[in-house]
């Protein structure tokens, strides 16, 4: 496992909505692939995505992209109130660091808003990531996306001032 040490985080731009879908289309196809089949992966993310949804749900968040070189490598996106939406990274780029750059780049930026606790509903997937990163489960809840029938958890993480 290498990590990726010449990735550069910067602000989501309108040009990057493209990217950032198939990005997000082709992580839940092909590195979820070992805990959901494959109704729940196109209930999760359609191979045939509604850009205009896209569009209104990323401007909606802050969001931060990762780029090594040209590639973009993955994203996160987040509320200013310390809910955690998104985060997912190009499968050639799993497992090599990116989310976590990009996850400790958005503490710090809600840090600086003065956030104190952080939240997200993580898949069965994100969970040991956000784990990782010290949040703890809150509750288990299933949930219907499309008619496929999902497991997550709602995790929260207390900030130090």
């Amino acid at each position: 496992m290498s990590t990726v040490t010449s990735i550069t985080i910067r602000k989501y731009r309108i040009q990057d909505l493209s990217p950032v879908v198939r990005l997000f289309t082709d992580s839940v196809h092909e590195l979820t692939a070992g805990a959901y089949d494959e109704t729940q992966r196109y209930a999760w993310a359609s191979r045939t995505p509604h850009l205009d949804t896209w569009r209104e749900r990323l401007e909606s968040l802050e969001t931060l992209v990762a780029e090594e070189g040209s590639d973009l490598a993955g994203f996160i996106s987040y509320e200013k109130d310390g809910l955690i939406d998104l985060v997912f990274t190009a499968p050639n780029y799993a497992r090599r660091g990116i989310a976590s750059a990009l996850y400790h780049e958005a503490e710090q930026q809600l840090k600086e808003l003065g956030v104190t606790e952080l939240k997200t509903e993580a898949s069965v997937v994100a969970r040991p990531f956000f784990e990782r990163h010290g949040f703890e489960v809150v509750d288990e809840q299933r949930v219907t996306v499309r008619g496929a029938q999902f497991l997550r958890y709602l995790m929260h993480k207390k900030l130090d001032a």
